[in-house]
């Protein structure tokens, strides 16, 4: 009875342990082209500086990639100590990453900052944002690892910091970026895509964000934030609060 039990215990053993080896085979398959953690925390750090605008140049940021499934295959911020970041643009960064990928095709690179103008109160996708509800058990702490890892975390977020990913012509997942204004969020996030080399067909700027001053308004118009740059060119500020 006791050879029996072992006999058991070993093959229980083997299986559950060849469901690890299979579930990371399957887990890295799904992510495969995809940056890893270690290389989106390179990529954020060459591209901050100067050119990006905003409230800190893009050197506080969260960094999130999830596979053409919306499973999220990594995240990482750009500082060593994670807790120096927006504890809450963990979750906007992934929630970014997986809008970008759901909403992006082949044919058509939609970054989150074009969703702006069609997702406010009386434009045809307004309310779009309760259709896929982030899942904040999937989120780590502050200071800790990514979390959420090879799950659907969800969420939709209308505003710049998302961009779908491309290989060979395809979509391979998204990629979502926060931690300082949405249009510096914007411009880590298309040169994070730039410098992993997957960029859409169209090339690095088919889906840039617009403004309807320099640009005309449009459906895909974003607004201006504090500081705003654009590939390295200042377009203006924010309005300041008027009426209240």
């Amino acid at each position: 009875m006791r050879r029996h039990r072992l006999v058991l215990w070993c093959v229980l053993a083997g299986l559950a342990a060849a469901g690890r080896v299979n579930g990371d085979d399957h887990k890295q398959a799904n992510c495969h082209g995809l940056p890893s953690e270690a290389q989106l925390k390179a990529f954020l750090n060459a591209a901050a500086g100067p050119s990006i605008g905003g409230l800190f140049d893009g050197t506080r940021m969260w960094a999130a990639v999830v596979n053409r499934d919306g499973e999220l295959c990594g995240a990482n911020t750009s500082t060593s100590d994670r807790s120096q970041v927006w504890p809450g643009s963990q979750a906007i960064s992934k929630a970014k990453a997986y809008t970008a990928n759901a909403f992006s095709l082949d044919s058509l690179a939609l970054s989150t900052a074009r969703l702006y103008t069609f997702t406010q109160p009386g434009h045809s996708l307004w309310s779009l944002g309760q259709s896929n509800p982030f899942n904040p058990r999937l989120l780590a702490s502050p200071a800790g690892n990514s979390g959420g890892e090879n799950q659907i975390a969800g969420g939709l977020i209308f505003f710049g910091g998302g961009v779908p990913l491309y290989s060979g012509g395809k979509i391979i997942g998204g990629l979502g970026v926060s931690g300082d204004t949405s249009c510096a969020d914007h411009e880590i996030a298309k040169a994070v895509r730039n410098l992993a080399g997957l960029n859409p067909p169209g090339g690095a700027l088919v889906d840039d964000i617009t403004y309807s001053g320099p640009d005309g308004a449009s459906v895909f118009t974003h607004p201006l934030c504090p500081n705003t740059k654009r590939n390295g060119v200042f377009i203006g500020n924010e309005p300041v609060a008027a009426g209240y």
